[in-house]
């Protein structure tokens, strides 16, 4: 009796009764799309600024760079100046255009055998004004278009302003109009480029510097200056201002210095002397300058049709701040810069 009662006190009691516990295992279908692409703003290919890149090709003008040239026009828009050492050791400067569209461009002078190494990664147009035949046989072989002043290629012309043989200018824009279906294309980038100025190597990595003192010859000392206010190196030939026929200062964003044998060719100039040429095939010391500083670095050039590349010691691409660029080539063993 004692039982039955125990059992009908609980069934009156309206305890709960506990569920036993159980695990549900989700249902999740994979997705198999591909993850989304990230956007990266479009910048132009031989300055790294961002910006829609013009579908046109890269356009190299053979830029005179003695008293009798000076101001020339057109440099100050210029994407990247290479100046070279030629004969008689006055510089020649192989301008690139690109990225700006100069209403006139000149002294426009003749070709000299280093140039393919400069203009054949780019795969795009060369304005100038002669040469001598095997000279221009190397710059024909470079797989280029060629605008020839003596050859009477439109868009080239003799200006009243000045003397022969100072008076020859170019149109960019009837250089660009006249490229033919091989030349259509943007040029390659040639440099790596950091996305931000501060993020270059030199300036995250550099020296801090205020002066860069070229010695090319005895005929060139270019030098350069930093000026925090603009943001970019201002250009001097010796300790005169550089300056544009438009009346702007010649400047750059960044200043590469390299380094590279300098012999001369079998061609000969006036008097007897002899036409150099660079090595630029192979490796050799650099020195990039951006941002009011200043690194050392590698530059390396694997074919005459590849891009001159820079790397720092440990053999990571060195990344130039966005905007123009001016490469000063050092000849080896007679050339130098001073950083100040």
């Amino acid at each position: 009796m004692t039982a039955a009662l125990t059992f009908a006190l609980a069934a009156c009691s309206g305890a709960p009764t506990v569920p036993v516990p159980r695990t549900v295992t989700p249902t999740v279908t994979p997705d198999k799309s591909a993850p989304p692409t990230p956007q990266v703003a479009p910048t132009w290919p031989l300055t790294g600024v961002a910006g829609e890149p013009v579908q046109r090709p890269a356009l190299a003008v053979k830029i005179e760079n003695t008293a009798q040239a000076r101001p020339q026009s057109g440099l100050e828009q210029a994407d990247v100046v290479w100046e070279t050492i030629v004969e008689f050791q006055v510089s020649r400067f192989v301008a690139v255009f690109h990225s700006q569209e100069p209403q006139e461009v000149g002294p426009v002078r003749s070709v000299r055998p280093m140039d393919p190494l400069i203009i054949a990664p780019l795969h795009g147009l060369l304005a100038y004004s002669g040469g001598q035949q095997g000279i221009l046989d190397l710059v024909a072989a470079s797989g280029v278009q060629l605008f020839s002043h003596d050859a009477g290629a439109d868009g080239l012309y003799r200006v009243s302003r000045r003397a022969a043989p100072h008076n020859v200018y170019g149109s960019p824009a009837t250089f660009w109009a006249d490229a033919d279906a091989d030349h259509q294309a943007s040029p390659p980038q040639q440099f790596a480029f950091a996305r931000e100025a501060e993020r270059a190597t030199a300036v995250r990595t550099g020296t801090a510097a205020t002066t860069l003192s070229f010695r090319l010859s005895s005929a060139s000392s270019p030098s350069w200056a930093w000026d925090a206010s603009s943001g970019t190196w201002l250009r001097s030939e010796g300790s005169t201002p550089a300056m544009a026929a438009s009346g702007a200062r010649l400047s750059a964003v960044n200043v590469v210095s390299v380094t590279a044998p300098h012999p001369d060719t079998t061609f000969h100039a006036q008097g007897g002397n002899r036409v150099p040429t660079y090595e630029l095939v192979g490796s050799g010391d650099a020195v990039i300058a951006t941002g009011g500083k200043t690194v050392q670095v590698r530059w390396q050039k694997d074919a005459e049709d590849a891009p001159l590349q820079l790397f720092t010691a440990d053999g990571s691409p060195a990344t130039l701040a966005p905007g123009n660029t001016w490469v000063e080539l050092v000849p080896a063993g007679s050339g130098s810069l001073t950083v100040g």
